[in-house]
């Protein structure tokens, strides 16, 4: 782990997840299994707010009327407490990205090249790169806005037990030869390189660093609003409250603040589900033309 100065990033990204990567058993098909549905999330902010970070996440708690914890965990909070720490974090100077993804469409999906990776959670890394891709344009764009050429940003990731981050990092300087040769498997996407310092990734626990909290938030808001919960209902309204962070390209959220995989029209959504969906203007149905 790097101890990287503020002078060499411009932009701090914290990640989080909600729901599980495990693809091997899901649920309900696999009553035992693991989550039906996997979310990341990216919040983005400009390095010299990192030092505000803990006071913003401070207020939240007093604000929701949390002020004896220390650690703002969205699964822990009421329902109330839910949508109004979702309120606070919108009004924040922050960018937001999710990738949101229905694992029981992605159990048979094989990547053969990237299989050749030395470890583990191939599924975790493709992810990750969805969502860099998104989040690295966003600072790119902004870089070529401010005549800041290769001003980089810092990624922090939470802390899971079955992730290895050297494995991640392995895995971003394989592609990225790939990328410059023009020879990547998937090349539809790509990450903005002009942005990225493998050297500043790191990953903490997610009680230590109140960047991480912002970012659990946003993955677990956006996966309440598509896992189902017994009754058949979702509850849409902490994402939507969001809406005001959520990035957007030309004034659209589809596959830049908001990416599926797979996408959209090859998922059995309920009514419940599509909800979330239509509230951010994406179309769920393939022929919808």
């Amino acid at each position: 782990m790097v101890d990287a100065s503020e002078d060499s990033y411009k932009y701090v990204s914290f990640i989080d997840e909600a729901g599980d990567d495990n693809l091997r058993s899901i649920r309900p098909k696999d009553p035992n299994g693991g989550t039906e549905w996997f979310v990341l999330s990216s919040v983005i902010m400009r390095a010299d707010n990192e030092q505000n970070v803990a006071r913003w996440v401070r207020n939240i708690l007093s604000e929701i009327g949390a002020n004896r914890s220390k650690d703002l965990h969205f699964n822990r909070l009421s329902a109330d407490q839910r949508l109004k720490a979702c309120q606070l974090v919108a009004r924040l100077p922050i960018r937001c990205f999710v990738v949101i993804s229905h694992k029981e469409n992605m159990r048979n999906h094989k990547n053969s090249r990237a299989s050749r990776i030395p470890g583990r959670n191939i599924f975790y890394c493709w992810i990750i790169r969805l969502l860099l891709e998104r989040a690295t344009a966003y600072c790119a764009s902004r870089n070529e806005r401010e005549d800041s050429p290769n001003a980089k940003m810092k990624i922090e990731f939470s802390e899971m037990h079955r992730m290895s981050y050297s494995q991640l990092r392995a895995y971003l300087l394989w592609i990225r030869p790939q990328s410059t040769s023009g020879t990547l498997y998937l090349k539809k996407g790509d990450l903005d390189w002009s942005v990225v310092d493998t050297d500043l990734i790191e990953a903490h626990p997610h009680n230590t660093r109140a960047g991480l909290m912002l970012a659990d938030v946003v993955a677990s808001a956006f996966y309440q609003a598509v896992a189902a919960r017994q009754d058949g209902t979702c509850r849409p309204e902490y994402a939507q409250a969001l809406q005001n962070v959520v990035a957007a390209h030309y004034g659209r959220v589809a596959d830049f603040g908001i990416k599926t995989m797979p996408p959209l029209w090859k998922i059995d959504l309920t009514r419940a589900q599509k909800e979330l969906f239509h509230f951010y203007g994406m179309h769920t149905e393939r022929d919808w033309r």
